[in-house]
């Protein structure tokens, strides 16, 4: 999916495209990429990392947090709060400190509630993303919670979306709201910035 003659679809369009063709995807080739972005682990900066669980489709896999901790990294889990809002967050410390979220499907570390402010620690912010284009435009599931949470972030703080590599696309429909990537991290070409 290069963006080609896709410039005129709305979000809501984009979001329904990527999520039938995540849907369509056999596991052996979800396993291989979500094998190799751990193996970007090692690449990836900073010592403090927000990441998330990923779910159904996202990818990626619990492997990727665990390597991050094996390198010494400090990192975050989101909690979605009960009402529309900015994330909280909380440690992750292992698989056994993860249980069933708000959201059906959905894994929350279960330790010490850290607050929405937590994420301005981090020097780095693994962001789930269905789409990021070549300007940094990130196209999320649309419920916001990241875009309520990112004004916490530190200034100047390294925003990694995480996408498969036919998910990098020319252009996406932006808002004045939207917080723009600085990079994306894909399977295939592991750490790249944004925009180009």
């Amino acid at each position: 999916m290069d963006g080609l003659g896709n410039e005129h679809l709305s979000k809501t369009e984009w979001r329904s495209k990527i999520t039938t063709e995540r849907r369509s995807m056999e596991a052996e080739s979800h396993a291989a990429e979500a094998l190799a972005l751990t193996g970007s682990a090692s690449r990836l900066p900073g010592s403090v990392v927000c990441a998330y669980v990923p779910f159904g489709t996202e990818p990626g896999s619990l492997s990727l947090l665990d390597q991050l901790l094996d390198l010494g990294k400090q990192v975050l889990l989101p909690i979605v709060p009960d009402t529309r809002g900015p994330l909280e967050w909380a440690c992750y410390e292992g698989p056994a400190t993860l249980g069933p979220g708000r959201l059906r499907g959905l894994m929350e570390p279960l330790g010490t509630r850290l607050g929405v402010d937590a994420i301005g620690a981090a020097d780095l912010i693994l962001v789930p993303a269905l789409a990021v284009d070549d300007d940094g435009v990130r196209l999320g599931r649309g419920a916001g919670y990241y875009d309520r949470s990112l004004v916490f972030a530190a200034p100047g703080v390294e925003l990694v979306a995480v996408v498969r590599d036919a998910e990098l696309v020319r252009r996406l429909p932006a808002e004045p709201h939207d917080v723009r990537m600085s990079g994306a991290l894909t399977p295939g070409q592991g750490l790249v910035p944004r925009p180009v």
